[in-house]
């Protein structure tokens, strides 16, 4: 990130009941504040200053996704959690103000019906043309969160899945078209029931256009129950 510098991160995450409850959640909602106020630190850790948003390429991506269908959540006031904080916060963490704008886009991985592999995939599509359509000369990079294979309950508490993880990590850099092949069900059975967090990463990936360069990849199964993976690619078309 010290060499391309971005101006914006698009961060595609999920709410963890900050913005909201189970009695209402949306499938998708897309920020469009001028600052995101962090309110899920605690624990003693360190509090982290609000978010500086960019209103206009949020409407800009808003017009663009309601322009093809996707009936979507706009927030013109949105708190934000660990879903969105810990992500830039380890891509820049001696950080004492944020160096880049975010557009916030919350995805539902928590109310089941939650969204499809593939409906997730078509929402990144339109926001990587929205992105390449935008007027301003800005670089932007777009994060796809969430754990990989896990559950946090139930017998099958602890739930980790390295097969399935590594392939998933494969197949997103040549052939995500695949993934989008897998139900809810075949995530749950196969990633657990928090693995289903995973359509998260098929929003970025199709932001990034059909062909990509991967730089770089990584795979680690920590105690904390959470199959982690990182994986850097760059457009190439």
């Amino acid at each position: 990130m010290d060499k391309v510098k971005p101006d914006v991160a698009i961060v595609v995450y999920n709410d963890h009941g900050l913005n909201f409850s189970l009695d209402m959640v949306p499938t998708f909602t897309i920020g469009a504040a001028p600052t995101y106020d962090n309110e899920d630190e605690g624990w003693g850790l360190k509090t982290m200053p609000p978010v500086p948003g960019d209103p206009e390429l949020s409407w800009h991506i808003i017009e663009q996704l309601v322009k093809n269908e996707f009936d979507i959540a706009i927030a013109q006031e949105m708190k934000v959690d660990h879903g969105l904080i810990v992500p830039i916060q380890v891509i820049w963490p001696d950080a004492d103000t944020w160096p880049i704008q975010v557009v916030p886009v919350a995805v539902n991985t928590v109310q089941h019906p939650i969204p499809s592999a593939k409906r997730c995939f078509d929402l990144g599509k339109v926001i990587g043309d929205a992105v390449r359509s935008y007027p301003e000369d800005k670089k932007v990079v777009v994060f796809g969160t969430g754990g990989m294979s896990h559950q946090l309950q139930g017998q099958r508490s602890g739930f980790i899945n390295k097969k399935f993880d590594l392939d998933f990590m494969a197949k997103m850099v040549d052939q995500p078209e695949e993934l989008t092949k897998l139900t809810t069900t075949d995530l749950i059975r196969d990633a657990g029931s928090e693995g289903v967090e995973l359509i998260m990463w098929l929003t970025m990936r199709a932001a990034l256009g059909k062909k990509v360069k991967h730089l770089h990849s990584n795979y680690h199964a920590p105690i904390s129950n959470t199959g982690s993976g990182v994986v850097l690619l760059e457009p190439a078309d």
